[in-house]
């Protein structure tokens, strides 16, 4: 069982989120299908529920609750709406930019207005050029005076069209330290946001195109030092968007499990509920046995990045698993539901479209292999894990944070009770 990682806070967070889910968004997911439009009113209304600040210490007005409970959130968001909960990872990628590459002044800034909903932060990387090769990017940011002036593209930007600021990554100088990443607000003048096109799943959320036309931007936007836009490209890959991913994935995943009971249960044969057959209690088995494997491998790597232990291994294993797997039992639900699964009035045909989007982001399952054989090689390059974790007590955070351990509030880093959650 995965539950031994679970505090009774972490327990407590997620009946909250389910509840929010099954209230608030369960109504609208059928309207979010049928418009396909980029859903802002729910988005926002998930974010002023302070979720996206998992990760943001309480100093700042975050939950400081940790990479597992962060998990949970999406996890359970996405089990109700996988829109939703891709909206709440998106957001929350876009917060470790700050918190890890963020000055002081852009920390005390940003981060309380990510906490309470009123600022939702984007990170925008991938170019049409460029995907997983960051270093093929070609956006520009020219230095001028006080000033930067990007030009260039970047698209799968998520939550493009409802977002207040950007996390962008552009080459400043030619060679592997010569990208930088900016702080951009959506209201710049020269920044262009290209109509959202729809797509074939994730209904509701967005993750479109922006333009940057000599785009000026203020020298006091720049996240880090020039040089530090591949780390906060990478950095931000690994310990959010592959374990958030994963999330999404796993929620997904459990509603795939719920479908097929539903339906092998109310659906007869020869008198019988459909589960009566061996076959088909074979590939419930088969879901459940997966679904089981993909959440241990889930909330192992989110606590290991909680306790600070190097497992950037762990976070691309936790991807390819639950990215796979999620793809592997919504067909196996398929076979299983036949005809009746290809309806839109059941919501398989969803999970399944659903699934597919949580494939290329942060890496392709082939990336997440040649990363974990470069592990096992000995060839990779660092663990991000280590080198970024969360401090965990408030002298830890003081001494990050530059303040003295009285001036961190109790809790700062992390609530006391998830604390307890190492074994």
């Amino acid at each position: 069982m995965s539950d031994w990682y679970l505090t009774p806070e972490h327990q407590r967070l997620r009946h909250e989120v389910r509840a929010f889910a099954e209230t608030e968004i369960a109504p609208r997911v059928a309207a979010m299908e049928q418009s396909g439009a980029v859903e802002h009113d729910l988005a926002h209304a998930i974010a002023r529920q302070g979720w996206i600040a998992a990760t943001i210490d309480t100093l700042h007005g975050g939950m400081g609750a940790g990479h597992l409970a962060k998990t949970i959130i999406i996890e359970e968001l996405s089990r109700t709406s996988a829109a939703m909960g891709a909206m709440v990872q998106a957001s929350q990628l876009g917060v470790a930019k700050v918190v890890h590459f963020g000055t002081q002044q852009q920390k005390r800034f940003w981060l309380p207005r990510f906490a309470d909903g009123s600022c939702l932060p984007t990170i925008a990387v991938t170019e049409p050029v460029s995907g997983s090769h960051v270093l093929g990017m070609e956006t520009t940011a020219v230095r001028d005076g006080d000033a930067y002036v990007l030009t260039g593209r970047k698209t799968y930007v998520g939550n493009s069209h409802i977002a207040h600021v950007h996390g962008v990554v552009a080459r400043t100088a030619p060679g592997s330290r010569g990208l930088t990443a900016f702080l951009v607000e959506a209201n710049r003048p020269g920044l262009t946001l290209l109509p959202y096109r729809p797509t074939l799943g994730l209904r509701g959320f967005s993750f479109g195109e922006l333009l940057f036309e000599q785009c000026r931007i203020p020298a006091g936007n720049r996240l880090g030092d020039e040089g530090d836009g591949r780390d906060v490209a990478y950095s931000s890959s690994v310990l959010y968007g592959r374990p958030n991913l994963t999330a999404v994935s796993l929620g997904i995943h459990q509603a795939i499990l719920d479908e097929v009971v539903r339906f092998s249960s109310d659906r007869l044969r020869y008198g019988k509920p459909l589960h009566h057959l061996t076959n088909i209690k074979l590939k419930i088995g088969q879901i459940t046995s997966r679904l089981m494997t993909a959440r241990l491998a889930a909330y192992h790597a989110a606590h290991l990045l909680d306790t600070g232990v190097a497992c950037d291994s762990d976070l691309m294993n936790a991807k390819l698993i639950n990215a796979e797997s999620a793809m592997d039992s919504a067909r196996a639900a398929m076979e299983i539901e036949a005809a009746a699964g290809l309806t839109t009035d059941r919501p398989l045909e969803r999970y399944l479209r659903d699934a597919h989007h949580i494939y290329a982001p942060a890496g392709t399952s082939d990336i997440q292999l040649l990363r974990l054989a470069e592990s096992a090689l000995g060839l990779d390059k660092g663990q991000w894990s280590r080198r970024l974790a969360m401090p965990k007590s408030a002298d830890q955070y003081a001494a990050a944070s530059g303040l003295t351990e009285q001036q961190c509030p109790p809790g700062t880093a992390r609530r006391e009770v998830l604390n307890s959650s190492q074994p």
